[in-house]
């Protein structure tokens, strides 16, 4: 396990925004892909709706996201699950009513070598917060909640729930003025020990990358609602 997150953490670097990285006519692709592609969940308490970015829909879009994502983080896989045919799936496709909290995509198979994920933006309000800290024990939702914690009979791609991080990080207080502004949406006490290493307004056209390992959530920051693409990768 030790060798594996040195591996990792040779290849991890700051975060990144790649502005102007689709042009208007990418972006109404990506927004037609959304509209064809089937609902795969629709969390009614997160008032969130879930689509897998499935192969075939596409194929054009598929090659121009690989090539661009490829010539900024080199060589990669996917790591986004698989459809019921065992085909990779590009990535997730979320529209947010709500915002979604504290988490970590760091894989569901130990095994794997994460390495980057992005965010692009489909519409145009709406932040993310990506932490300092980091964390590599696999994709986790970090709460205080004591109904989600008892969360064990996890789906496949379902996060695990834990409160690990509040012993992880330090007793540092959390930022109040950044939680006003940007974190309303959680317990400032889940937040204790974090600091921040950016915050992403988001920006159509543009894409966010970031390790894997980094702790983020979005922003209480919501007009209505938001869509944006997440993918992940792994070495």
């Amino acid at each position: 396990m030790n060798l594996k997150i040195d591996n990792i953490k040779k290849l991890e670097s700051p975060p990144k925004i790649i502005k102007n990285i689709f042009d208007k006519d990418e972006i109404i692709s990506f927004l037609n892909l959304y509209k064809n592609l089937p609902v795969t969940i629709h969390n009614k308490k997160q008032n969130v709706i879930k689509k897998r970015w499935l192969q075939g829909y596409d194929s054009k879009l598929e090659t121009i996201f690989c090539n661009r994502l490829k010539k900024e983080i080199g060589n990669f896989q996917m790591d986004n699950l698989k459809d019921e045919n065992g085909k990779d799936i590009f990535g997730l496709i979320q529209e947010s009513y709500n915002p979604i909290g504290l988490h970590v995509d760091a894989g569901f198979e130990l095994n794997s070598q994460i390495y980057k994920q992005t965010l692009i933006p489909l519409s145009s309000v709406g932040s993310t917060v990506i932490f300092k800290n980091r964390f590599y024990d696999g994709s986790t939702s970090f709460t205080q909640d004591p109904e989600e914690l008892k969360k064990k009979d996890l789906k496949y791609g379902q996060n695990k729930r834990s409160d690990i991080h509040l012993k992880l990080y330090g007793d540092k207080p959390f930022d109040t003025e950044i939680h006003k502004k940007y974190l309303q949406h959680e317990r400032i006490e889940n937040l204790k020990g974090l600091e921040v290493e950016l915050i992403y307004e988001w920006e159509v056209g543009s894409m966010l990358i970031f390790d894997r390992s980094h702790l983020h959530c979005s922003s209480s920051v919501i007009e209505g609602k938001k869509i944006g693409i997440a993918t992940f990768t792994k070495r």
